[in-house]
């Protein structure tokens, strides 16, 4: 049995074998005795508070990322968020309800704020084990260090990462004992033995009242984390990989099946918090939770999902047509959903919740927790000489990352600026004469203090996914692949991925549609001719020196002309350059964006 199995009381965790899901689980402590789910009684409730993309928001985060819409109008808003209340409101919320289970939809760890990031986010797993986290699925940000370091962040240990490489410091207090909650990846399979990479599942047991949990991620995640972190890996099907394991958990007499997926829906713009199917409100018909809920196995109970940061609670059709719940809590800590459901031992099943069961509850911040706060302050003491290093300043108070009408932002054009600039990505003579830049990778404004000072903590809010810039050789024609793949394939109509640029690049493209500033169901396509280089035309047969991130060098986000690319070279941090450019370029003034034109047709 694992360490992290036995650390977690009442709760059987499965073997990590997908070839042999008919494998019983591991055998695991019995959960001590309540009064709630004594075993004469008949129907007892099972308390089951859940949250999603929590995203090693330590610190109440600021700005819209820590508020939520609680009124009618998107400026009704209240400031919500931070682990020290997270972690108090949980507490409360478990008071009178002896038989509970706290659980997590994925992305806990990964695309943190600093005072995580920079210890590989040990300091959020101690978080999660203190305010009491059972059972979480991966998402795919928790690949964004590669699996290796997901089953470390697991079972603990350090690493020897040259006390402070990196900007990072792995155990700078001597340990890491790894997580007290369990990790589940069911359709994450290792290739070369067919395994999951953790369990699938993982079972809680109330007094002999058994509920299991399967765990997984979006299928789609290898489009969205870079290669390195998910290489020899599979990731299977969503709803063929959890209606396999029904069967399985019903063998061990489980027939209370809750399913926890990083995978969710979209909900209308300008939604409360509370947003719920039940007062007429609908998910967007292209939610991908919404053909996920159809396929699974009826015996499935309820889902938990996220990814998408959305607040709901909808009932979704299952494949016998009967209304399933489906919840998902938002974002950062903000918010949470309790769950109530009724466990009756005759049919050993709970009695499917609908969404009168479940109620979000806004994280606000009145009561703090100690242990948290005390964790918070002791890593802030440990990050600050990063934290606080001034990079240079910038006129005003900050860039902005809001893209213009034709998808281009001042601070995309400054980063796309500091990554062609990078000497790192310099190699054999040969120098990148453009960058490119995927804006889902610029996280937030960069802020600056009242004197208009810049720290690494602020640039590290922006760019902190620790990606390495890659050069590599394109033809012009490979140019005008990736740049027409901003509007088709996955970043087809409704969700088009405008790269950010660097200074002498430009281009236009034709907008069809509405011929308004609308860009659902539009198409669009690259001007032929209008691609140019410091007002020279791309020569479609010629070879240009390109600069990117390895994320986009490999392929993600839907472009797979980055992938063609040939003597891709690695340089630096992509963070290490933008930091260095703030530095050389001080006092630096944010540019009006004007490389990108777009022409709206109706």
């Amino acid at each position: 049995m694992s360490r992290s199995t036995r650390r977690i009381a009442g709760v059987a965790i499965a073997g990590a074998c997908a070839a042999a899901l008919a494998a019983p689980a591991l055998a695991a402590p019995t959960a001590g005795s309540s009064t709630g789910s004594a075993p004469g009684k008949t129907q007892f409730p099972i308390q089951i508070l859940s949250f999603n993309d929590f995203h090693g928001n330590l610190e109440a985060p600021t700005g819209s990322s820590g508020k939520l819409q609680t009124g009618p109008l998107s400026t009704n808003t209240t400031e919500v968020g931070g682990v020290e209340y997270l972690a108090s409101h949980l507490k409360r919320a478990r008071v009178g309800h002896p038989d509970t289970v706290t659980v997590a939809a994925g992305d806990m760890v990964g695309a943190s704020p600093l005072l995580s990031a920079a210890f590989h986010d040990e300091p959020t797993v101690e978080s999660l084990n203190s305010l009491g986290l059972d059972i979480t699925a991966v998402g795919n940000h928790e690949f964004d260090e590669g699996f290796k370091e997901l089953q470390r962040l697991q079972n603990g240990g350090c690493i020897d990462d040259g006390d402070g490489a990196n900007n990072q410091n792995s155990c700078p207090a001597g340990t890491f004992t790894g997580a007290n909650f369990q990790y589940l990846a069911a359709n994450v399979l290792e290739k070369s033995s067919g395994r999951t990479i953790l369990p699938p599942y993982a079972i809680k047991n109330f007094n002999g009242a058994k509920v299991g949990f399967i765990g997984m991620t979006l299928k789609e995640t290898p489009n969205i984390v870079t290669a390195s972190g998910v290489a020899g890996l599979e990731f299977t099907d969503e709803v063929a990989t959890a209606n396999k394991l029904v069967p399985v958990l019903k063998a061990q007499g489980v027939n209370a099946i809750v399913v926890l997926l990083h995978q969710g829906g979209n909900v209308p713009a300008s939604t409360p918090y509370d947003f719920t199917c039940k007062g007429g409100g609908t998910l967007s018909a292209d939610s991908p939770i919404i053909p996920i809920a159809k396929g699974l196995d009826p015996a499935i109970d309820m889902i938990i999902s996220g990814h998408t940061h959305q607040p709901y609670v909808c009932n979704l059709p299952d494949p016998e047509g009967k209304p399933r719940l489906v919840t998902s809590a938002s974002s950062f800590g903000r918010l949470y959903t309790e769950t109530n459901v009724t466990y009756d031992r005759r049919t050993s099943d709970i009695v499917r919740p609908t969404q009168s069961d479940a109620v979000q509850r806004l994280v606000t911040r009145d009561v703090a927790d100690a242990a948290q706060t005390e964790l918070i302050a002791k890593y802030k003491k440990l990050v600050k000489s990063i934290a606080d290093k001034v990079l240079g300043q910038i006129v005003g108070t900050s860039v902005s990352k809001a893209q213009n009408a034709a998808g281009e932002s001042s601070l995309g054009d400054l980063i796309a600026d500091a990554q062609v600039a990078d000497p790192s990505v310099v190699t054999g003579g040969k120098t990148p004469v453009v960058a490119f830049m995927n804006p889902g990778g610029i996280r937030a404004d960069l802020a600056a203090d009242a004197n208009g000072n810049v720290t690494y903590a602020s640039a590290f809010t922006v760019q902190p996914f620790n990606n390495y810039l890659v050069s590599m050789d394109v033809t012009g024609q490979g140019i005008y692949d990736l740049l027409n793949q901003q509007f088709n394939g996955t970043n087809s109509a409704g969700s088009p991925k405008v790269l950010q640029i660097s200074n002498g690049f430009t281009y236009s493209y034709t907008q069809l549609g509405k011929g308004t500033e609308t860009k659902t169901d539009d198409t669009a396509s690259v001007d032929d001719g209008s691609v140019k280089l410091n007002g020279v035309p791309v020569d479609k047969a010629a070879t240009y020196r390109i600069v990117t991130n390895n994320f986009l060098s490999d392929g993600g986000d839907g472009f797979p002309a980055f992938k063609a690319g040939t003597g891709k070279y690695f340089g630096g941090l992509d963070i290490d350059g933008f930091a260095a450019y703030l530095t050389a370029h001080s006092p630096y003034s944010p540019l009006v964006p004007s490389r990108i034109s777009r022409v709206l047709v109706p």
